[in-house]
């Protein structure tokens, strides 16, 4: 055994290019809460999501970046490779919101009554936040399935889309929450229960790919997540076309945004969040669906 205790740590959890981008989401999401707690500030709803989303972020990351160095992460009953991946998509999309959202309701251009010292510091803080997003971003283009490499379905194409399109669902989920008027209409309720659907059985394809339990199933689990997909995009289809015309209709909704409607407050705001965002996870589940395809014909080529 080493005295020094190397036959213990991971070297290259420190040395290698995936170490470099972890400890600068430490180093950056310590100095983002930081500059929050001791100058800029936060309040009201979108202020604490912003607050949870890097310090949720800086504490898995902490865990994940002690446990690779210390080897530990070998004592998880999880697939470390899957996890970490889709912890690093899911951290990236949070941080994007959060940079994006706290300059939105936070940082304007003129000083504000605390003065222009705390205007100082929200600026800082919204580059520290962009500045991390790009560092979860490089670890997911790191770890990303490269060619003749074999690695966990997370860092697929597809298995980075699950996250996403959960992720893409948790917003619509938040637009629904925010008086969208949803149970005005039978079809409208009919959408939502499309988002819930696709949204459970999306984080049970990621919840079971990262537990490592795949091989427990009784049936081919790639096969499953293909007909699934397949299935979520024909679901969103119908919900993109049904939600505008309950929304925007001039025989179910209003078309223009009314006038005085306030910031923040407006049910037309939401049903547009909510429209947009449908149109998005189609997308996705498209794409999805067609790099699913493609890696099942290579496959069966090779074969």
């Amino acid at each position: 055994m080493d005295p020094q205790g190397g036959h213990y740590l991971n070297k290259a959890a420190i040395l290698s290019g995936l170490g470099v981008a972890r400890m600068c989401q430490l180093l950056l999401g310590c100095t983002t809460v930081a500059l929050v707690a001791h100058g800029a500030g936060f309040s009201a709803t979108y202020g604490t999501y912003c607050m949870f989303v890097w310090c949720f972020c800086f504490a898995v990351s902490l865990v994940i970046f002690t446990l690779d160095v210390t080897r530990l992460h070998g004592c998880m009953p999880i697939s470390w490779d899957n996890f970490t991946v889709a912890f690093a998509m899911l951290a990236t999309l949070m941080y994007v919101t959060a940079s994006v959202v706290y300059p939105v309701y936070f940082l304007a251009s003129q000083c504000p009554s605390e003065g222009c010292e705390v205007r100082n510091y929200r600026i800082a803080v919204t580059a520290c936040s962009g500045v991390c997003c790009f560092a979860y971003a490089v670890e997911v283009f790191v770890t990303r399935a490269k060619p003749g490499h074999v690695v966990g379905y997370m860092a697929t194409v597809s298995g980075l889309l699950k996250v996403v399109q959960a992720f893409v669902a948790c917003i619509i989920f938040g637009a629904l929450a925010n008086d969208s008027q949803y149970n005005r209409h039978v079809p409208t309720q009919y959408c939502v229960v499309v988002y819930s659907l696709c949204f459970a059985v999306t984080v049970v394809v990621v919840a079971l790919t990262v537990s490592g339990r795949t091989s427990a199933l009784r049936f081919p689990f790639d096969r499953f997540v293909v007909v699934y997909t397949f299935l979520a995009m024909l679901l969103y289809l119908s919900a993109a076309v049904v939600w505008p015309v309950f929304s925007f209709d001039k025989k179910y909704g209003t078309p223009a945004r009314p006038e005085g409607c306030t910031r923040g407050k407006c049910p037309w705001d939401s049903k547009l969040v909510i429209a947009v965002f449908t149109f998005v996870n189609l997308v996705l589940y498209v794409t999805d669906l067609v790099y699913s395809q493609r890696i099942r014909f290579v496959s069966n080529s090779v074969a």
